[in-house]
């Protein structure tokens, strides 16, 4: 049985009380966190396997990583 690898940005942000709050654009409702960066990504990346396989047992698609990252520049 072979694996599809798959990639999808992910958004990590620093908690004001400590650790990190982190999800997935391209997986709506795709989230967690952890007392550190490793921590988060490590909750992270079993949080989008549990969301692909309800996908999967589901029969739905996969969905594709559609997030664009740019920066905007602002006056203020």
């Amino acid at each position: 049985m072979s694996v599809t690898v798959r990639t999808f940005h992910v958004v990590l942000e620093p908690e004001t009380v400590g650790g990190f709050s982190v999800y997935v654009p391209s997986l709506p409702g795709c989230a967690s966190q952890g007392d550190t960066k490793e921590e988060a990504l490590a909750n992270i990346r079993e949080a989008i396997e549990a969301y692909l396989l309800g996908l999967k047992d589901d029969k739905l698609p996969f969905p594709a990583d559609h997030a664009i990252f740019t920066e905007v520049k602002v006056s203020a």
